[in-house]
């Protein structure tokens, strides 16, 4: 190989590094700005200025909003990872798996909330942003669901049963708790007894319908 090309592949390989630097700077821009103030606040001009770039280097990293968001969800999910489902499910006892899950789940919970409440938030009004929602973490609540509601004995209807589940892994469950003055742990555990309880014991929907025709 000549010195020149060399030297052009020493610039090739400089430069890339430059870019990945500068790809990282407005992906951690993008995140800040998402915690603290949220997706449909961000700006592509706070970007620049956050990362120390143009807005025409922001654009040309991430030509759409699409691609910013995904940048930002990607980066945050891999320094905030989500509780590990297949721990989960090794617990064969059903109770001590909804017991661990609940406590792993509200102390993440706790950890993320700034993030969290904006983009749930968000959501609703930035299609991008439900759309990377729905994705990720809806998918993820999913087989949550699914691996919570594994193994129970009792005659609770399936679908009371993801009902209740799908109530306690809420995020907006997590806050109405916390925001009632408990702590995480405390949190986690009424909303295990709540949920245990209605698990273990809840009538069937046509035992349910059958009494209240009684009642009536």
């Amino acid at each position: 190989m000549s010195d020149e090309a060399k030297k052009q592949r020493y610039r090739k390989r400089k430069r890339a590094i430059q870019e990945q630097k500068t790809r990282q700077l407005i992906t951690k821009a993008l995140v800040e700005l998402h915690r603290t103030v949220g997706p449909a606040s961000t700006t592509v001009t706070e970007v620049a200025e956050r990362a120390g770039v143009s807005r025409m280097t922001v654009y040309n990293h991430f030509p759409t909003s699409a691609e910013q968001f995904d940048a930002c969800s990607t980066h945050w999910f891999a320094q905030n990872p989500v509780p590990d489902l297949d721990a989960w499910a090794a617990v064969s006892d059903p109770s001590e798996r909804l017991r661990l899950g609940l406590t792993e789940l509200y102390s993440w919970y706790c950890g993320t909330q700034d993030m969290m409440e904006n983009v749930l938030r968000d959501a609703a009004i930035v299609p991008e942003v439900g759309e990377i929602l729905d994705a990720r973490w809806s998918t993820y609540i999913d087989r949550m669901v699914d691996v919570l509601g594994e193994g129970w004995s009792g005659e609770v209807d399936s679908e009371d049963r993801r009902a209740a589940l799908r109530l306690v892994v809420d995020f907006r469950t997590w806050q109405v708790l916390v925001d009632s003055g408990l702590d995480g742990i405390r949190a986690a555990g009424l909303a295990f007894r709540m949920v245990e309880c209605g698990l273990a014991d809840a009538p069937k929907r046509q035992d349910v319908r059958s009494m209240t025709s009684q009642n009536a």
